[in-house]
């Protein structure tokens, strides 16, 4: 709910964002007098209070003990360059079925609250420079906008020769000096340059010593992905839209998400020229492309529908993008068109998260386990939800059974949990059935089930 100081806060942020549209050209040189008291008490009610405490385990119960002299010592610091960043802590998370871990920052609550001030002077500027191909960590913008529109313009395109991109290790790589400057041909601020500096420099504490990495952006910070939006707009979309495709023969296309891009071109030639200069174009800033994940192929309409009673397409080339896998497949009217499931490592990822919580929450309360269930599978289909993914959301509700009735039947080795026990279990306690969630309609004429 908007307060009184955040329409004031808004209308702070309505005037730079007029003056960056008007001088598109411009460095600020001013923009850190923007953060006052009020402002870092909008940044303070922006920032989320449930996450883990970082280096210092200041929670926000202990902090809003005294807030309005805690967020006026840190405006004190912030503003006289005596505020120091503290590191990161560092922890991981399972990625993906495998082994394989993805490394989380933590920082600490005032971190946050600071880094939140930052970002909103950072978005208002540079929301007037991003380009329409990016969609993530943006106002307004979403994982399923941009889905949207990849597949509204595969589609208008009847497919296309799709390049997907894929840079090794991004957030953890991204270059200090190139970030700096790609930074200063927008903002010449002192006390924001300054406060960003001691961010990327700030360390990660793990296993009980702290790391000083000499690239990637701050890990879980509030600022990193307004940080690699700045980068990447620089770095790929501005070079794609305004140099690279006045020079191509045909149609051709940018959708990024963050650092998940995919690039659809109607022509092979331009997709080969492109493809054999992203290597240099992103080695120039520090940045790696993966050899394997980084790949080009043919993803254009079969010529011809196969014969009658065939359900799907010859085997062909898939790509994912933000958790989707798509496909070609036949509308209902026999035609070719693009469908979208839930990716296999998606579905997996989620499946163990639901696996792993019934193994902790094995002797819970049921009806408390099946309220927790049920948000859950509300969350997956909030997603998920989509046209044309209505059987593997379903699967996921028979998978989500079953891993239940697994745990539940481990409880006790009397009162065994038998299938049919089960079945009346779930008669008493229901699991929410799957729904699509957004029902974007297609913008062909053709049904998608």
């Amino acid at each position: 709910m908007e307060t009184s100081g955040s329409k004031g806060i808004s209308t702070k942020l309505e005037r730079i964002a007029k003056l960056a549209r008007e001088a598109p050209g411009m460095a600020f040189t001013t923009l850190a007098h923007h953060i006052d008291i009020d402002w870092l008490r909008e940044a303070y009610r922006r920032t989320r209070k449930d996450g883990a405490p970082g280096v210092d385990r200041m929670t926000a119960n202990e902090y809003e003990a005294n807030p309005e002299e805690n967020l006026q010592s840190l405006l004190e610091r912030a503003k006289s360059g005596t505020y120091r960043a503290p590191p990161v802590r560092r922890v991981h998370i399972p990625k993906g079925s495998g082994s394989e871990t993805r490394p989380i920052g933590i920082p600490t609550l005032e971190d946050k609250v600071l880094q939140r001030a930052v970002a909103m002077v950072l978005e208002a500027v540079y929301e007037q420079d991003f380009l329409d191909c990016s969609y993530g960590f943006r106002p307004d913008r979403s994982a399923h906008q941009a889905l949207e529109a990849t597949w509204s313009l595969a589609m208008k395109m009847h497919g296309a020769w799709v390049l997907e991109i894929d840079v090794c290790k991004f957030f953890d790589n991204l270059d200090h000096g190139h970030l700096r400057a790609i930074l200063r041909q927008r903002v010449l601020d002192g006390v924001l340059l300054r406060l960003i500096g001691k961010w990327l420099n700030a360390g990660v504490l793990e296993d009980g010593s702290v790391m000083y990495p000499e690239s990637g952006s701050p890990q879980g910070g509030v600022v990193s992905p307004i940080l690699a939006n700045i980068f990447l707009h620089e770095v790929l979309d501005v070079w794609f839209e305004k140099i690279v495709k006045p020079h191509l023969s045909g149609e051709a296309h940018l959708v990024r998400y963050a650092d998940d891009a995919v690039l659809l071109f109607a022509n092979e030639t331009d997709a080969r020229k492109v493809m054999d200069t992203l290597p240099k174009r992103f080695g120039k800033y520090g940045l790696t492309l993966h050899p394997e994940k980084t790949r080009l192929f043919d993803f254009r309409r079969p010529p011809k529908p196969p014969p009658s009673g065939g359900g799907q397409g010859p085997k062909a080339p898939t790509f994912d993008l933000l958790g989707f896998t798509h496909h070609w497949a036949l509308s209902r009217k026999a035609n070719w068109i693009i469908k979208r499931r839930t990716a296999s490592d998606r579905f997996r990822r989620s499946l163990k998260r639901v696996v792993d919580w019934c193994r902790e929450h094995l002797h819970d309360d049921v009806r408390e386990q099946q309220q927790a269930l049920a948000r859950k599978l509300r969350g997956h289909y909030q997603y998920f939800g989509i046209i044309g993914n209505f059987a593997a959301l379903s699967r996921f509700l028979q998978e989500v059974r079953r891993a239940w009735q697994r745990w539940l039947n481990r409880r006790s080795h009397k009162a065994r949990m038998s299938w049919d026990r089960m079945q009346r279990l779930l008669e008493r306690c229901p699991l929410p059935a799957p729904r699509i969630a957004r029902p974007f309609l297609p913008t062909s004429s053709e049904s998608v089930t």
